[in-house]
């Protein structure tokens, strides 16, 4: 069998097709790509970057944009100054036996790099930070665990600050968890709007300011031009990438890799709409293709309850086919699966929209907020609904029984759904009755209803929400503590006393969703070291071959003990592996620049 049978090209034996040269390709326009592609080139190196779609972003551009960087020089600003000690006992109690010697190494280069790699940015590119000031770890009762200061986001940016061409290669905000296309930043703006909901005059007049402007934008852009989240951060990214001279190049597609005669990865074939051509990169490759969510084969045979593949609905786009991993493997590396869990789990409901499309909405904060539980079809709660959404689908699947399906259903009353979003469904002043018309919203006078309705068990589901409510008025949670820690309490409404995650479901109408698993992305993933280089099964790295992104596997080794535990690590390995191109070993980069 000959090399190019296997994925690769030899040098020997390459195809005629133009051919170009640069020291760096970037396979992928997420936010690993990008920190690879912009850290390289800022050290001086020519840098390709190829995209596989129209656009970029990826599922970065559809997520909050959070990233998970403790011990940064802007946390110590906010007068946090954490010891790494008590980072590493906070994800030792977290993976268990998961930490293992090799977790720990990848963990320490991940600890030893990520304030680095956040003033370079912060400082010396496009990329802006805010702090998540009051974003907690999820496990707040594990030693160690941060209660803020471990995260940042992207600071939001008018798109008429980014140059043309950048903004023409930007995804637009994913519909879904948007308003009317519109983009709402978890914090301040989110919880302002949330308040005209709660007849709040400042909410009103908030939302106006947020609301009128891109309804304008919409009319004269056709794009919401207010970037906040997942698409203020790649927007930035590729500015940043532009402004060091990064060739962006989308509907690019890398086919296959080319090896030199002692195994090194010297560039790729890849295709175009005008036609293939091949890419010698001088200095080596990096793989950023997001992963295999949406590899029907793969999901099949690593996800558990998916039996077909195609139980399972993932917010990361088409192009996450795993086709990294496939590359990888043809040059040596292979896909590490030894994880807790195979992807980043996140539960989601389908949005069946006017032109027959379905949307894929992820229940990032709705389950948080008090009045509103999740149960399975036996009528029983299964999880502390208000941890992360990666826990409400873990134990959905740890509650299913090998032959059922894995779902259930977000259940709430009629004072719930005028004040929070359940689901896609939104709050006063939107009407709920498109949501319900189109039989995504299910409604019912009483529960009994509700659970015929549904097909849960209703006897079972009475004496839920009874147990339930009764727990609720004394601010309690015995079955699952939901309310104990910071970060639940942070999620649901400090309004509601006594416990701002719990208020009973007592008051008809009643509406249920049902909610379906879903991922961010995937956590089993190309092996790789400290260097961010490929590896080999017997540990060796091979050469000139980097990965990043979800196309890496998860150094949390498949679990979730924070937000940004995707793009905190994508960002940080991105940097190294641009830095380990460029050959530069010291962190050079000062706190003052552009």
């Amino acid at each position: 069998m000959t090399q190019s049978e296997l994925g690769v090209y030899h040098l020997d034996e390459l195809p005629e097709l133009p051919i170009q040269h640069t020291d760096v390709l970037v396979v992928g326009g997420g936010a690993g790509g990008f920190s690879a592609a912009t850290t390289a080139a800022y050290h001086g190196l020519d840098v390709i970057l190829a995209e596989q779609s129209g656009a970029c972003g990826g599922a970065t551009s559809r997520s909050g944009g959070w990233a998970w960087t403790p011990g940064t020089s802007l946390a110590k600003a906010e007068g946090v100054d954490e010891d790494v000690e008590e980072f590493r006992t906070y994800l030792r109690g977290v993976l268990g036996e998961l930490y293992t010697e090799s977790a720990a190494e990848m963990i320490d280069a991940f600890l030893e790099a990520v304030p680095h790699m956040v003033d370079f940015f912060h400082y010396q590119t496009a990329l802006q930070f805010v702090t998540g000031a009051k974003i907690n770890d999820i496990y707040g009762d594990l030693p160690g665990a941060g209660t803020g200061n471990r995260s940042v986001g992207p600071k939001p940016i008018n798109a008429r600050k980014l140059s043309k061409s950048a903004l023409k290669k930007l995804n637009n905000q994913y519909y879904p968890t948007s308003f009317l296309g519109m983009g709402i930043m978890a914090g301040p703006d989110l919880q302002n709007i949330l308040s005209a909901s709660q007849l709040s005059p400042k909410g009103w007049a908030y939302s106006a300011s947020r609301v009128i402007p891109h309804v304008w934008d919409m009319a004269t852009h056709q794009r919401s031009m207010q970037l906040v989240n997942g698409t203020a951060l790649i927007g930035r990214l590729i500015q940043s990438a532009e402004n060091v001279g990064v060739d962006i190049r989308v509907k690019t597609e890398a086919q296959h890799l080319i090896v030199n005669d002692d195994g090194r990865v010297v560039g790729a074939i890849v295709g175009t709409p005008d036609g293939g051509c091949i890419i010698r990169a001088k200095r080596g490759v990096v793989l950023a293709t997001g992963g295999f969510p949406a590899d029907v084969d793969r999901r099949r045979k690593y996800f558990p309850h998916t039996p077909s593949g195609n139980e399972h609905w993932t917010l990361a786009p088409e192009e996450a086919d795993g086709s990294g991993a496939d590359m990888a493997a043809a040059a040596g590396g292979y896909l590490d699966t030894e994880v807790y869990s195979p992807a980043a789990w996140c539960p989601v409901s389908l949005v069946p929209y006017p032109n027959n499309n379905t949307g894929v909405f992820p229940h990032i904060m709705d389950r948080a907020k008090p009045g509103s539980i999740g149960v399975r079809k036996d009528g029983k709660r299964f999880v502390n609904e208000a941890n992360g959404y990666f826990d409400y689908v873990d134990g959905m699947m740890n509650a299913t029984q090998a032959n059922e399906p894995v779902e259930a259903w977000q259940i709430a009353d009629s004072t719930f759904v005028r004040k929070y979003p359940l689901g896609f469904a939104k709050p006063i002043p939107i009407p709920l009755l498109p949501y319900i018309r189109s039989g995504y919203l299910i409604k019912a006078k009483t529960l009994e209803e509700l659970a015929l309705k549904t097909g849960i068990d209703p006897v079972q589901l009475a004496k839920t929400v009874q147990e339930f409510n009764a727990n609720a008025r004394r601010g309690e949670d015995p079955e699952f503590q939901r309310g104990a820690t910071n970060f639940n309490r942070y999620g649901g409404d400090p309004k509601v006393e006594p416990n701002p995650s719990l208020a009973p479901i007592e008051k008809g109408p009643f509406y249920a969703v049902h909610v379906r698993p879903g991922s961010f992305g995937t956590f089993a993933g190309i092996a790789a070291d400290t260097k961010a280089r490929v590896v080999s099964r017997d540990g060796q790295p091979i050469a000139g071959l980097y990965t990043a992104g979800n196309d890496m596997v998860s150094i949390m080794r498949g679990k979730y003990p924070s937000g940004g535990v995707n793009i905190g690590p994508a960002l940080t390995f991105g940097y190294i592996a641009g830095r380990d191109l460029a050959g530069v070993t010291d962190y050079e980069v000062t706190t003052t620049g552009i």
